[in-house]
């Protein structure tokens, strides 16, 4: 199906100074919680917005870990995709690219942030979302 996905070049550093003010560590992390915010916001993104390619790789193996089939299954459902469709690798991209700037805007929005209870917020409204799903 495929093997890399590349967020676009406006993401490239925010992927960096996501990781690094978040202090998650490796990059794929906040790579999966944006696709996974991105996707609980409910917003179906159109492909015909599509963004470049040119910020960071992940291969599937490090953007998913042992979870693949998990991710793509989440996106499948979400748009209503059969898990083979052609079109899931640029969803996924398109997802995380979104996810990336809204969490990077919100950020940006506190001055003054506690790391945890920011991650904690978003995974209790994801949490929300899919319970009352």
């Amino acid at each position: 199906m495929f093997t890399h996905i590349k967020t676009s070049a406006e993401n490239k550093e925010i992927v960096s100074q996501l990781t690094s003010k978040l202090q998650l560590g490796s990059e794929n992390i906040i790579a999966r919680i944006a696709l996974a915010y991105s996707l609980s916001k409910g917003e179906k993104l159109s492909l015909n917005d599509i963004k470049d390619s040119g910020g960071k790789e992940y291969s599937k193996a490090v953007l998913f870990g042992s979870n693949k089939d998990y991710y793509i299954a989440i996106v499948a459902l979400h748009y209503g995709l059969k898990i083979t469709d052609a079109k899931i690798p640029k969803y996924i991209k398109s997802n995380i690219d979104s996810g990336l700037k809204i969490l990077y805007n919100e950020l940006l929005e506190k001055s003054n942030f506690d790391e945890i209870n920011f991650l904690n917020n978003k995974i209790d409204f994801g949490l929300k979302v899919l319970i009352n799903d």
